[in-house]
């Protein structure tokens, strides 16, 4: 991971979250849509992804989506891994935020958002914490405190959610 300010500062800020913020297409997946002969939308994730995901909710973080597009593929991905707040359609991603963080009660310190584009940067520039990945716009990397060395789709998630655990003294439970 390379990070755009002190690293110290980051694992501060990190030791607070209680809620990661994604992105999907870009960060989630390779942001390639793909559709079948038929029109059905096709989406493909990361396994690695999915069980940095069911990590962050067995140490009690939670893991919220916020779309741009709308699909039933995602639908399925976030209930198979415990997703519980999923809001597509929307590409007013800190306003989506804001309403999230009000129903839990929290700030938008305890909150971490990852995004690659444009419609991310009101939350990447809002949050206590943001990340981006490397294969995203530039203004968005420029914003975010952290970009992670694996490419959106490919593990940038589990990457994310390996540093959360690690700044929260929870990632050595995962060793046994």
């Amino acid at each position: 991971m390379r990070f755009n300010i002190d690293k110290s500062i980051v694992y501060k800020a990190a030791s607070k979250i209680t809620l990661l913020a994604l992105d999907v297409d870009g960060v989630l997946t390779d942001g390639r849509i793909y559709f079948s002969k038929t029109g059905e939308e096709i989406k493909t994730f990361h396994t690695l992804d999915g069980q940095g995901i069911k990590m962050l909710h067995a140490c009690s973080i939670e893991v919220a989506i916020i779309t741009g597009r709308s699909s039933m593929i995602l639908e399925k991905r976030a209930a198979d891994l415990g997703i519980k707040t999923l809001i597509q359609g929307r590409e007013d991603k800190l306003t989506a935020l804001n309403e999230i963080l009000k129903a839990q009660s929290l700030s938008i310190k305890q909150a971490a958002y990852a995004g690659d584009d444009l419609p991310d940067l009101s939350a990447i520039r809002n949050v206590g914490l943001s990340f981006s990945v490397p294969n995203g716009h530039p203004e968005i990397r420029a914003a975010s405190h952290a970009i992670t060395t694996a490419e959106g789709g490919m593990g940038a998630v589990r990457e994310i959610t390996d540093f959360l655990l690690k700044a929260n003294r929870k990632y050595d439970s995962f060793y046994q």
